[in-house]
């Protein structure tokens, strides 16, 4: 009987299932990139068929402030508008033109990215080499059919802006 509780115990040994268990990791990661939006901007109305937000039009450019603590990690994509998101009824074509520029930065390398700047139809790049902040403004302007009033009412277009890890 010794004998059969050996075999016994040494074959529920083999088929004994090992203890199984799934552990999670988690972290969490900090945004080394943050966009904050500075200034908001307005559209002026210079002549009956035209939106602008140059200040010689009566507009106002909005500003992106964009914070970066890691250098040459980072590219500012900035696009600027192409169509309203949303006005009043128009039936004729818009055409729009823009352009986004270094305003002003926290470190005098940083002036550089103006000359290095990149565009791609209404996308403006920017190579985000050093750390610290860099302002962007960015300028819009929609003509409407060929030089038709624009109708009254409220227009509104939204400039995007992202920042892109290398």
């Amino acid at each position: 009987m010794r004998l059969n509780m050996k075999y016994s115990v040494a074959i529920l040994s083999l088929c004994a299932f090992p203890a199984l268990a799934n552990v999670q990791i988690t972290g969490s990661v900090e945004a080394k990139c943050v966009i904050q939006t500075t200034k908001s901007g307005s559209y002026g109305n210079p002549i009956a068929s035209k939106l602008s937000t140059t200040p010689a039009d009566g507009g106002v450019l909005p500003v992106m402030r964009y914070d970066v603590s890691i250098a040459d990690a980072y590219t500012a994509s900035i696009t600027h508008p192409t169509a309203f998101s949303s006005s009043p009824s128009l039936t004729d074509t818009v055409a729009w033109t823009g352009s986004t520029s270094v305003t002003q930065t926290s470190v005098a390398g940083m002036s550089a990215y103006e000359a290095a700047k990149t565009v791609v139809g209404n996308t403006t790049n920017f190579n985000l080499t050093l750390a610290g902040s860099t302002w962007f403004s960015t300028a819009s302007s929609a003509v409407y059919g060929s030089a038709k009033p624009l109708p009254g009412g409220t227009y509104t277009a939204v400039v995007q802006a992202s920042c892109i890890a290398k």
